[in-house]
C-alpha cells in the first residue's frame, strides 16, 4: 500500500523502515534533508517539501504524520489540509489530545478529507517488536488503511476502538496507567535499594519475569537498566511528562472518576523536577517554630 509520512525523527524513521520491509510504497518527508536521506535509505521515497508530498501520492491519500504533539502537529495538519483533496486521509500517531482530534476531524470533513487519531506504543523498540495501535476515526477509512495498521502492529496488536479521538483518548488512559506501574516498581525497588540486605536488583527483576505475577516489558527493561548500572548512579531524579497523564486526571476529574494511583504518580514526576523544594522547607520551618526542631541550613 501507498502511503505518505511525515516526521523521521526516531520514532517515525522506525516505523517507515518497518512499512517498507512489510512492502508498502513510502513517501516520507521531514524538515531534516539528513532524515529524508535516512528514510530513503531504508528504502522510502523522499521528497523535499510538504507541498510536494501529494503530488507524489495516488489518489485517494493517506498521509500519517509522526511530529511532535502540540504546535508542530496541529500546523502540519493544517498545511496538509490545504494540500490534500477530497477523499484523502490524515493520520495522527504522536500524542494528541483527544478533545483536537475531534475538532481536527470536523475541520478536514467540512473539505470532505477524512482524520484518523492513532495512539502508538512501542517506542524505539517498536521497529523489532511492532506498536500496538489504538486508531479512532471512520470505520471505512480505518478500513481502507487496514493494511499499514497491520505491518506495524504485531499479531493481535491492532484494534480499532472507536470514533474521531477513541484512539488518542485509550492511549491516553494507557499512558496513565503507565505511570501507576512505573511509579510502583520505582518504589519497591528503592524499598530493596535501601533495605539492610545486599540484594542484586537486577537478577530479582529478572527473577520476577519467570512466572510471577508482576511480570511485564517494564520489568524486563527494569532488570536491563539495573544491569547496566546497578545503582542507576549515572541518572538525575528528574523524570518529565509528555501530557497524557495530565491529560488522564484531568478527565478523572470532570467525571468524578478517583485515580488516586495515577494521580500521586503524575504529583511525584512533578516533584522530582524540584531542587529543594518550597514544600519541604516549609516543614522544616514549621518543626522548628512549634517544637524547636533543629534545622538544616542550605550553604549560601
Amino acid at each position: 500500500m501507498q502511503l505518505g509520512f511525515v516526521g523521521l525523527g526516531r520514532m517515525g524513521l522506525n516505523m517507515v523502515t518497518r512499512l517498507v520491509r512489510g512492502g508498502h510504497e513510502i513517501v516520507a518527508y521531514d524538515r531534516s534533508a539528513e532524515a529524508i536521506a535516512r528514510a530513503e535509505s531504508a528504502g522510502a521515497r523522499g521528497v523535499a517539501s510538504l507541498e510536494a508530498l501529494p503530488a507524489a501520492l495516488t489518489a485517494p491519500r493517506g498521509v500519517w504524520v509522526m511530529v511532535p504533539a502540540g504546535a508542530p502537529t496541529e500546523s502540519t495538519i493544517a498545511a496538509l489540509g490545504n494540500l490534500l483533496s477530497a477523499g484523502d486521509a490524515i493520520v495522527d500517531g504522536g500524542n494528541t489530545n483527544f478533545h483536537d482530534d475531534v475538532r481536527r476531524a470536523e475541520a478536514l470533513s467540512a473539505k470532505h478529507m477524512h482524520y484518523v487519531d492513532a495512539g502508538v506504543s512501542g517506542g524505539i523498540w517498536g521497529l523489532q517488536e511492532g506498536y500496538c495501535l489504538m486508531v479512532g476515526g471512520e470505520a471505512d477509512v480505518c478500513t481502507r488503511l487496514e493494511p499499514i495498521f497491520l505491518t506495524l502492529a504485531p499479531k493481535d496488536g491492532y484494534l480499532h476502538v472507536g470514533d474521531h479521538g477513541a484512539g488518542h483518548y485509550v492511549k491516553m488512559i494507557h499512558n496513565g496507567i503507565e505511570y501507576g506501574l512505573m511509579q510502583a516498581y520505582a518504589e519497591g525497588f528503592e524499598l530493596m535499594h535501601a533495605s539492610a540486605y545486599t540484594i542484586d536488583l537486577a537478577a530479582v527483576a529478572a527473577l520476577w519475569n519467570h512466572g510471577s505475577v508482576v511480570r511485564s516489558w517494564l520489568l524486563e527493561l527494569a532488570a536491563r537498566a539495573l544491569a547496566e548500572d546497578a545503582g542507576l548512579s549515572g541518572l538525575e531524579g528528574y523524570v518529565e511528562d509528555s501530557g497524557e497523564g495530565r491529560w488522564t486526571v484531568q478527565d478523572a476529574i470532570e467525571r468524578a472518576v478517583p485515580l488516586p494511583v495515577i494521580t500521586a504518580a503524575l504529583f511525584t514526576r512533578f516533584r522530582s523536577r524540584e531542587d529543594n523544594p518550597f514544600a519541604e522547607r516549609m516543614l522544616a520551618a514549621l518543626r522548628n517554630q512549634f517544637g524547636g526542631h533543629p534545622v538544616k541550613k542550605r550553604d549560601a
